[in-house]
């Protein structure tokens, strides 16, 4: 159970609208998005609730993914469902609804196979809800985590509460700025570290990320996509690959593994902005990802 990956947070239906097009209730939220990417590396349960509208080929979809759903609850009613809109930029979503369904009475409870998971990602929900999972956990050898903006002005004390006891923390650099009051992002990673974490990764959307452990500091570059169609979910992707890549790992405090993780987040959330929902890492092959993995590290190298 040492590889597998737990991970807690939103199921969700999408409905969303850009200079490409639209698309009507899709499938999303950060578990999924999360999920799909990780399972590339690694066997994945998904704690999650879902309403009785939640269409049966996503389920299959999910499965077929080596994503265990016996987490994932059905109760009466609908399921969470968000519509958005991005602008010519895709520099943020523009929320024209947010409904959250049977979402707003999640309360994860977890399995005896589900505290036993070697890695757990909290993503982004209540931090009280994240506290409450992780009391839960059987000593998981990897403990990472997400937040939004919305739970730092609503509940800071909680999330730093949370922080003091995950191992790597994901936020974008407007929430770190946010969180720490201080622009510049390797000061504000430096003291979000002092929070507790050992790695911090301010994600920084098409500028790339920032790495921030042991004292080293490492800025990768996004991998350059020439048509973006959908944004949604781009931020989840790369923490999958990410922490998908520690957990494949026997050692994931190796700075070279981190380094290796970050890069392949990069390239996966590449490929998730390529179509709306999850339509393009649906039909991701391994031979995809590496293909693109090998040609982003090999620009990355200077003679």
């Amino acid at each position: 159970m040492k590889k597998n990956i737990l991970v807690v947070g939103s199921v969700a239906l999408d409905s969303v609208q850009t200079i490409h097009g639209r698309i009507t209730k899709g499938l999303g939220g950060s578990a999924v998005h999360f999920s799909i990417s990780a399972s590339q590396f690694a066997p994945v349960r998904i704690v999650g609730v879902v309403g009785e509208d939640f269409p049966a080929p996503f389920r299959r979809l999910l499965k077929r993914r080596n994503i265990c759903l016996e987490g994932m609850t059905v109760m009466s009613g609908k399921t969470f469902h968000w519509k958005g809109r991005y602008n010519e930029d895709f520099k943020n979503a523009v929320t024209l609804a947010t409904e959250l369904n049977v979402f707003e009475d999640f309360k994860p409870r977890l399995s005896a196979a589900h505290s036993k998971c070697g890695v757990l990602f909290l993503a982004n929900i209540d931090p009280d809800l994240q506290w409450d999972v992780l009391k839960q956990m059987d000593s998981p050898r990897l403990v990472a985590c997400d937040t939004m903006n919305y739970w730092i002005t609503l509940k800071q004390n909680s999330l730093k509460k949370l922080l003091a006891r995950v191992n790597l923390f994901f936020i974008n650099e407007e929430e770190a700025r946010q969180l720490t009051k201080e622009y510049n992002l390797i000061t504000a990673a430096k003291m979000l570290a002092k929070m507790g974490p050992q790695i911090v990764v301010i994600k920084r959307g098409d500028s790339g990320s920032i790495l921030f452990y042991g004292g080293e500091t490492i800025a990768m570059p996004a991998q350059p996509i020439e048509k973006v169609v959908d944004p949604t979910g781009a931020g989840d992707t790369f923490a999958g690959g990410f922490v998908g890549c520690l957990a494949a790992s026997p050692d994931w405090r190796n700075f070279n593994v981190l380094k290796r993780a970050m890069a392949y987040g990069t390239v996966l959330s590449s490929f998730s902005v390529e179509n709306f929902s999850v339509k393009r890492m649906e039909k991701l092959a391994k031979s995809d990802i590496t293909g693109r993995y090998n040609k982003y590290v090999k620009s990355l190298s200077i003679s």
